[in-house]
């Protein structure tokens, strides 16, 4: 049976007769494809593209959603029968995750797209933190015993740095008040297994990879804060996600993404650094 993702942090959702993503008890999530423009043929064709790549180290792969091809499904707003892109559920691992959608780069706008949709990125880009800091968080959840702390879009569209700053502390704290803890920090952002150190391998790969340019395209971290609040180990993960504005590389590196990526990576980095007392700033 299908239904909707009940931990869909950003983007379009199915509900109030709106097309949007569904998934199953499987493991499958479903994601329409854009008809309105190229932006479906985009995403469906990097996958395509992506997925039989020899040349993608084989490690890399797993930062991206595994891909199971097409499917005609009955849409969500109730417009007959639609392609559905079917993709790995990143979520259906995770009990109660929390998680941050974090679109990267100072531009998300390309060239190939059209002078309106330009023109409603342009704007989106400089009145965020996009420009400024190089990401922006597009949306979140972070659990805590009482539930989940998820700001409405309008909040979050509003964040300055010094939000950023506060929601990374609090992505990794037992508390999300004004003073959080940050008592996880160490054991999600630190160590072998941690995200700045999967954050530092997509970094050396975005370093040399020449073949796509993410346009628009975020970097997803989720882990179990409730494992840790039952005494058990984390799952954190970090995955891109948003494939329908990537183009072509054309031998040339995805500085805007690498950037963006690089920024992002600082933040993470201080935060830890921060909870521990000390600098890791020699591993940038």
């Amino acid at each position: 049976m299908l239904k909707v993702p009940e931990h869909q942090v950003a983007g379009r959702q199915a509900i109030d007769g709106k097309l949007g993503p569904l998934i199953d008890n499987s493991g499958h999530f479903y994601k329409p494809l854009q008809d309105d423009d190229e932006r479906g043929t985009r995403e469906l064709t990097f996958y395509h593209s992506f997925s039989s790549n020899s040349r993608i180290p084989h490690h890399i792969h797993r930062f991206f959603p595994v891909f199971h091809g097409t499917q005609l499904l009955k849409a969500s707003d109730g417009s007959g029968l639609r392609p559905y892109l079917v993709l790995q559920d990143i979520t259906s691992d995770h009990l109660n995750p929390s998680i941050l959608d974090i679109k990267i780069g100072s531009r998300t706008w390309y060239l190939e797209a059209s002078n309106d949709y330009i023109q409603n990125c342009f704007h989106r880009d400089k009145t965020t933190t996009t420009v400024s800091l190089g990401f922006r968080i597009c949306g979140l959840q972070i659990y805590n015993e009482s539930g989940f702390w998820k700001p409405g879009r309008k909040l979050v569209r509003n964040f300055t740095a010094d939000d950023v700053r506060s929601v990374l502390r609090k992505f990794v704290s037992s508390n999300v008040g004004p003073e959080p803890d940050c008592c996880f920090a160490d054991s999600v952002y630190g160590g072998c297994d941690g995200i700045l150190e999967r954050l530092l391998e997509l970094k050396t790969w975005f370093e040399d990879q020449t073949m796509y340019h993410f346009r628009s395209c975020s970097v997803l971290l989720l882990f179990d804060k409730e494992s840790f609040l039952r005494g058990k180990t984390p799952f954190a993960e970090v995955k891109l996600i948003d494939f329908a504005h990537v183009v072509d590389g054309n031998g040339v590196i995805d500085h805007n993404f690498l950037g963006g990526l690089c920024s992002f990576i600082k933040f993470v980095s201080q935060v830890l650094a921060d909870s521990k007392g000390s600098t890791m700033e020699d591993k940038i």
